[in-house]
């Protein structure tokens, strides 16, 4: 009766009942096998390439084996973190827009952390919603995990696989194991008659593959440390720690305090001798007065010099309001009126940086240190705006959260914009129209510095070839045609999509198809 029972069930249900019977992986073995397709894809995509699409690629790769591998009966934090992996994202994928080397190290750096940050939410982790401490706690367990990398997810997968499963599982890859050692070596056998005998297909697998024994050492360390890397940052999605805030927070309460009438004094002699910078700043540099009698300098050469030493001056302030504000015992009004007025003062020390490194733009023109400082000045003067707020208000526990979110919105800032590009653009202004050049300031254009700089700004070179000086054109006809010669060379030996990105591809049209161009090729 039974039999008949079963053979009247629809085969459809058989089936369904079948496929929610079968056991699914443990999450470490998961995260095993994931870190193993990652460290294969690193060396794949990292290996003997400039950075380029691989970056968000590796990425993408990363934040889509983590949201594999996570736990899905474990409630993501909230809305209030689902933009970590979108903005990891946005980041590395800028690497495949421009070609600017020091953006994208930057781009880089702020992807990896972003996509740190995303993991731990996919762990089940709060980032956003922490306080500055519980960040603190959070991000020093990622890091911890990805330090001691696969050891304790192996660990947890070993444990997660009874014996009998493990030996199931053992037995069910040994066949393909043999048939693959048996298929391999005629894979590499027809293969090769086959490249012997058809030209596009030898240069189709060498364009797939491009292997040769000489590598296999540099990819293979590259595969390693990128999967045990990615193992233990997936085992902590699969596995994740508990973060115990409240032991940070006990060893926090349990700080060195420092009594408010020291904070204060500290506080009032600092504001007396920022005071006396500003009402000098006020005189001579803001109003002009003689500057040659008080300093032995002529205005211009006061006014163009010491705005680096006054950007560390207003960092150094950032970091002692902060220590302070956290060690002082009580927060009078008398200390909060004393550490707002340093904070403005603070401000006037930027205002006097700022126009300094614009009198000396105007005068030498830009590079890249003088617009990553100009960013800084601008990212303090809205940390200044910030610390008024927040210490007027009361929350200045909040400061590090706004001052990350500012941070990521300039980083953002820079890629719309192209450093490489922007600096590029604004000297060649200064050599086509001579009358921007500050008096006193150096014309010309240094082509070699911004050929340097990447393809960013060899396109603004190539675009703004026929409209230079006679003087800067012969030199940057030269520069253009030598890295046309050099994207020949690079195609001809195959070069690696690894690196490509937009900039690179823009580039590539021009200097190939540029009128002023291929005649030096085929003329050198």
């Amino acid at each position: 009766m039974a039999q008949a029972d079963a053979r009247a069930q629809p085969r459809s249900e058989i089936v369904v009942d079948r496929a929610a019977a079968a056991p699914r992986l443990p999450r470490a073995v998961m995260a095993l096998a994931g870190a193993a397709v990652l460290g294969f894809a690193a060396q794949l995509l990292f290996f003997d390439a400039a950075l380029g699409i691989n970056v968000p690629i590796a990425i993408a790769l990363l934040l889509a084996a983590g949201w594999l591998v996570r736990d899905a009966g474990r409630a993501l934090p909230g809305w209030s973190d689902a933009w970590l992996p979108i903005s990891a994202l946005v980041l590395a994928g800028f690497v495949a827009v421009r070609d600017d080397p020091t953006l994208a190290h930057l781009d880089v750096l702020g992807a990896l952390a972003l996509a740190g940050s995303a993991l731990a939410t996919f762990g089940g982790q709060a980032v956003v919603r922490r306080s500055a401490l519980g960040v603190l706690s959070a991000a020093s367990h990622v890091a911890g995990a990805v330090a001691i990398g696969g050891r304790k997810v192996l660990g947890a997968a070993r444990r997660a696989l009874p014996d009998g499963q493990l030996r199931t599982l053992t037995g069910r890859a040994a066949p393909i194991l043999r048939g693959l050692l048996i298929a391999v070596p005629l894979l590499f056998l027809f293969a090769l008659f086959f490249s012997a005998a058809d030209a596009v297909f030898a240069r189709t697998l060498d364009d797939l593959f491009d292997l040769d024994l000489g590598s296999l050492p540099g990819r293979l360390a590259i595969a390693v440390v990128a999967a045990w890397l990615a193992a233990g940052a997936l085992g902590f999605v699969a596995e994740p720690t508990e973060t115990n805030d409240a032991t940070l927070a006990g060893a926090w309460d349990r700080r060195p305090r420092f009594g408010s009438i020291e904070a204060i004094t500290v506080l009032v002699a600092l504001d007396l001798l920022f005071a006396l910078f500003a009402w000098l700043q006020a005189a001579y540099l803001f109003g002009g007065r003689d500057t040659l009698a008080a300093s032995g300098f002529t205005y211009a050469e006061y006014a163009r010099r010491g705005f680096f030493e006054l950007l560390i001056v207003a960092f150094g302030v950032a970091g002692l309001i902060t220590i302070v504000h956290a060690v002082v015992r009580e927060r009078s009004r008398a200390y909060l009126g004393a550490a707002l007025g340093l904070v403005l003062l603070t401000g006037v020390v930027l205002v006097s940086a700022y126009l300094r490194l614009r009198l000396y733009q105007d005068a030498y023109g830009w590079t890249e240190l003088r617009f990553y400082v100009l960013a800084a000045i601008a990212w303090l003067g809205l940390g200044t705006v910030a610390a008024v707020i927040a210490l007027a208000t009361g929350r200045f526990a909040w400061m590090g959260h706004v001052m990350v979110v500012a941070s990521i919105v300039f980083g953002l800032g820079f890629n719309l914009i192209g450093p490489v590009r922007f600096i590029a653009e604004q000297n060649v202004q200064r050599a086509i129209h001579p009358e921007l050049v500050a008096r006193g300031g150096e014309t010309g254009l240094d082509i070699w510095y911004l050929a340097s700089l990447g393809d960013d700004a060899v396109i603004v070179l190539a675009e703004a070839l026929p409209n230079l000086p006679s003087a800067e054109r012969g030199l940057t006809r030269d520069v253009l045609a030598a890295r046309a010669r050099q994207l020949l060379a690079d195609e001809a030996e195959g070069g690696t999509w690894q690196a490509w990105s937009l900039s690179h591809q823009r580039a590539r049209e021009l200097l190939l198809t540029c009128p002023f161009v291929p005649c030096l090729l085929a003329n050198p």
